[in-house]
């Protein structure tokens, strides 16, 4: 992975989603101290990249089986956005 904190790079996309997902409640809550929210905000992003970055590599395992006029099998890769 890129230059991801070890501890964020070795999260499932589950967990890295709920930290961010509790990481963006607290900032809109808007009670945290400036540098506990820019700390929270730096977290957050690194967390948004590596979810990026699992759903990028879930998308490239995926392929769509197609058929082609003469029953020829084959796949291509999936287009899911």
């Amino acid at each position: 992975m890129t230059d991801l904190p070890a501890d964020i790079a070795q999260m499932s996309f589950e967990d890295a989603l709920a930290e961010l997902e509790r990481i963006v409640r607290q900032l809109e809550e808007g009670k945290a101290k400036l540098d506990d929210a820019i700390r929270h905000y730096e977290r957050g992003t690194l967390l948004k990249r590596h979810c990026e970055l699992k759903l990028r590599e879930a998308q490239a395992k995926i392929d769509r089986i197609t058929v082609a006029a003469d029953g020829t099998v084959g796949a291509e890769p999936a287009r899911l956005d």
